[in-house]
């Protein structure tokens, strides 16, 4: 597989190493030549000197032969800037780096559902972690063709559970609705903005992903065009 980067901060880099040790081929765009060249001497990786909310060098990234668009940069606004330009180029699903959370909302209107929050993530994970629990036990559990797969709601998910028409093998384990964590029953309606969390077989996980990751190209007119 095939991920490319916007931004070479410290997020970036660790993920382009665990993925170049997995066997991955991996592109880091940054607007710091310094940074690339100290860069090219650790990671066997492709390099792209310049501004990655721009389409032209984003083209040259080749948006139609790459898995994911990681856009880490420090700026929030150059990230959901390159973000839109990654869906109008085609890449197939791109994740966007939020560092103050007044953006989700906006950003989710804009059809950008995957969306990394570092701040609420990490404190998230300690605050439960300090009550004893451990949400990494739950990737620790996972054996075999087991896999985790989550999406943000939107309005066509809107209706109950039961009428998600999910794949065969795949089951909503839970959702955060306002930062509140809720077990669900087949009745319960999801809201547009909740985090839901699917178990599912390995299997599942290329249909999962289209499926909503095809949701904001349908909102969006004229996007995947070059």
């Amino acid at each position: 597989m095939r991920a490319v980067f916007v931004g070479a901060g410290a997020i970036s880099v660790t993920t382009a190493r665990r993925l170049l040790e997995r066997g991955h081929e991996v592109v880091v765009i940054d607007r710091d030549k310094a940074r690339i060249e100290a860069l090219s001497a650790e990671l066997d990786c492709g390099f792209l000197h310049g501004d990655g909310s721009t389409p032209a060098l984003l083209r040259e990234a080749d948006p139609t032969l790459t898995d994911v668009l990681f856009c880490l940069t420090g700026n929030d606004q150059t990230n959901i800037l390159a973000s839109l330009a990654g869906r109008s180029l085609g890449f197939a699903r791109v994740v966007t780096r939020i560092d103050d959370p007044e953006f989700e909302h906006l950003s989710l209107e804009l059809g950008l559902e995957d969306i990394v929050i570092p701040s609420r993530t990490i404190a998230r994970y300690l605050a439960d972690l300090f009550e004893g629990r451990d949400h990494l036990e739950i990737i620790a559990l996972m054996k075999g063709e087991a896999r985790v797969f989550s999406f943000v709601a939107r309005e066509e998910d809107e209706k109950p559970i039961a009428e998600l028409d999910l794949p065969e093998g795949s089951r909503v384990m839970f959702f955060y609705r306002d930062e509140r964590f809720t077990l669900p029953e087949p009745e319960t309606r999801l809201r547009r903005g909740d985090e839901v969390m699917i178990v599912t077989h390995s299997r599942n996980l290329a249909a999962l992903h289209a499926r909503w990751s095809s949701l904001a190209r349908r909102r969006r007119p004229g996007a995947g065009r070059a």
